[in-house]
């Protein structure tokens, strides 16, 4: 029933969300302190109005826009409490707004209690729905007949998938495949048919969705699999795994007018990366400010105990290998870099990367502002430009990234920082360079702004005891 008056049954879920919306906005009304106008007042009554309406009709609009009132069939709880959080901060915004231009007298905290409300109602509706269904599915009721493109193991794979969430509500009619491809054995032979035999099966049967999970080698059958599914008007799904562990999940993008998937090493997402910019900014720029007595203190020290410049700037690789200029207090005589190919026999430090602990290059002052990562600060402007960032993979030099392996390279898929694990970790004390890497893609894998928060709030400790140094 359910699955033919689909429409039917959302229209009645959306309608139910403006009734509930609305009544939320009414009711935090009523507790005490909220609202601050008096009783009959036309114009307090007329400012109410507006807010109303959007408090009303925001979530509907933003649930629809987020696909909340399509099938959720094979959705994640996750995935769905995180589109309702999206979708309550943005209506609770709305509501401040319309609350402030139309003087509406009610309280400042009134759309944070208007928000919460509709999130819990809205929340709880859309999950006892959600269970609903799913039992309902479970019982073999609202379920949708599907086709499996392959025969082998990843179709194997997509049945078993099936048959473990039953809560999806998916009937396997058929395999189709290559006339003489051998099928996997623990497919059902009775139901595993030739490719040529996909129209027949559409035309006799209720067939709600095809899902390809052939191999590689079947790649240039799925030409005719598509015209097939585009005719009949059934919706056609394709794994993205075609590459095996090559490749990493893809994102569906854009390339001018045209569709396209894109493989990029990790999909961050780019609201949290803006604002993981946001902080490197602001947070650059308080802390150049608040840095520069110690930096004009060290650049002093440097000047008067050694011959050179202050400063010293390294051509270093960014995101994706793009070569910048990164600033540092010079800690070195004057021709470090010289010398540095006499002292390879005596490098601490595994793979193409140069550390060693006990450096005859660095100078008395420049051991000291090691040790407190003073000759660090003036990064803080490498950050400011966007170059680096405040966290991330450490820039290596060119040099060390002509030696790099290709799967080493992928260290450099995203901004380098100031501070990452492998510092607050035990800086120079990491000997291994392949640790280090592993450490960095740890990081870039697992990517989050409280991770970041993490990290930065562990880097205090590890500068001021002058771990590893």
């Amino acid at each position: 029933m359910l699955r033919v008056h689909a429409k039917l049954f959302q229209s009645m879920v959306l309608i139910v969300d403006v009734l509930l919306s609305a009544f939320v906005f009414v009711a935090a009304l009523s507790i005490p302190g909220v609202y601050e106008g008096g009783v009959g007042k036309d114009a307090n009554v007329f400012a109410l109005l507006v807010p109303a309406l959007v408090a009303s009709l925001a979530w509907p609009l933003i649930l629809a826009e987020l696909d909340l009132y399509e099938s959720q069939r094979r959705e994640t709880v996750i995935h769905i409490l995180g589109r309702l959080l999206l979708a309550g901060v943005i209506s609770t915004c709305l509501v401040a707004a319309t609350t402030a231009l139309t003087s509406a007298p009610v309280t400042r905290a009134y759309p944070l209690i208007v928000g919460a409300g509709q999130f819990m109602v809205l929340g709880a509706l859309r999950f006892a729905v959600l269970v609903g269904i799913r039992l309902l599915r479970r019982n073999g009721r609202n379920y949708r007949n599907v086709i499996i493109v392959g025969s082998g193991t990843r179709a194997r794979h997509v049945l078993h998938m099936v048959q473990r969430h039953r809560e999806w509500g998916l009937r396997v009619v058929g395999f189709v495949d290559e006339g003489d491809v051998p099928h996997d054995p623990r497919l059902p032979a009775d139901r595993v048919f030739k490719l040529v035999d996909l129209p027949g099966i559409i035309k006799d049967n209720v067939i709600d969705e095809v899902i390809v999970a052939c191999p590689r080698s079947m790649l240039g059958s799925i030409g005719p699999v598509v015209a097939v599914c585009a005719t009949s008007g059934v919706p056609m799904t394709l794994l993205s795994d075609l590459f095996g562990d090559y490749m990493p999940p893809p994102q569906v993008t854009s390339f001018g007018s045209l569709a396209a998937l894109s493989f990029a090493p990790v999909h961050h997402s780019r609201s949290a990366l803006a604002v993981k910019r946001a902080i490197d900014v602001v947070g650059s720029a308080v802390l150049l400010v608040a840095a520069a007595p110690i930096i004009g203190a060290a650049a002093l020290a440097i000047r008067v105990t050694s011959d050179g410049p202050v400063f010293f700037r390294q051509m270093r690789c960014g995101k994706n290998g793009r070569p910048f200029r990164m600033v540092k207090m010079r800690t070195m005589c004057v021709d470090a870099e010289e010398r540095k190919a006499d002292l390879m026999a005596l490098n601490e430090m595994e793979g193409p990367v140069f550390k060693m602990r006990e450096d005859p290059r660095i100078t008395k002052v420049g051991r000291i502002l090691r040790r407190w990562s003073i000759d660090e600060l003036p990064q803080f402007w490498n950050v400011f430009i966007g170059d680096m960032s405040l966290v991330g993979p450490r820039p290596p030099v060119p040099v060390e990234v002509a030696m790099y392996a290709t799967f080493d390279r992928r260290r450099l898929s995203m901004r380098p920082g100031i501070t990452c694990i492998w510092q607050v970790a035990g800086r120079n004390e990491i000997a291994s360079f392949d640790d280090w890497v592993k450490m960095d893609l740890e990081y870039i894998d697992t990517w989050s702004l409280i991770n970041d928060l993490r990290i930065l709030l562990r880097t205090i400790p590890a500068t001021l005891g002058g771990t590893g140094s």
